[in-house]
């Protein structure tokens, strides 16, 4: 093969995994979220810090080509719900660290359900049961992008890290609402998270 044919054959490569939006989720685009084992979340308000937070667990459901699902258990900060009661917009994103090489971005507005809300068993029952949930994020996707990823390193999946959800055992139902109280009521830049609210 002459140095001119490689150049081509890198060059449609390079043509072909150029970004490429859609309007809903493709069957394609499905199985390849089902496959990740972790997700990106990234929301920010009119005025403030941008919030981006790694996603693991079994957490992420793909209801129709417009709708997906995020199980939020209980952590340090609580800013995708401020943030989406102040500024409605949400970008997941989904990144192949084995196999082909592609980024996922999708990108929406999210509704939060929680625990007393109407909808709540029918979206809880989608998940398995995890200590500490907080609240089911239901996304509406507007669109949706794929690119290359040529530069995202291979890295082996090892497991689920355990350790969150041995603290909210440990913590139990009360002490779980204690920590909403005192660590998720507001945004670190003091916008409402209404997790207290009914």
């Amino acid at each position: 093969m002459s140095s001119f044919e490689v150049y081509s054959y890198f060059y449609s490569l390079i043509i072909k995994s150029m970004a490429k939006f859609y309007t809903s989720i493709t069957k394609r685009l499905q199985s390849f979220i089902e496959k990740q084992k972790m997700f990106f979340v990234a929301t920010a308000p009119s005025n403030g810090r941008i919030n981006l937070s790694p996603k693991g667990m079994d957490s992420f459901r793909v209801i129709n080509e417009n709708r997906v699902l995020w199980l939020n258990v209980t952590g340090s900060g609580n800013e995708t719900a401020a943030h989406l009661l102040e500024k409605n917009r949400i970008t997941m994103m989904f990144c192949s660290f084995e196999g082909a090489p592609n980024i996922l971005r999708l990108y929406g507005k999210g509704k939060e359900i929680k625990p007393n809300g109407a909808d709540w068993n029918d979206v809880v029952s989608l998940f398995p049961e995890t200590p500490g949930t907080r609240q089911v994020f239901d996304i509406e996707i507007e669109s949706a992008q794929t690119s290359c990823g040529m530069s995202i390193p291979f890295l082996k999946y090892k497991g689920e890290r355990n350790e969150l959800n041995d603290w909210a055992e440990e913590k139990g139902e009360e002490g779980i609402k204690e920590y909403w109280k005192e660590k998720n009521t507001t945004s670190i830049d003091g916008f409402p998270t209404n997790i207290l609210d009914n």
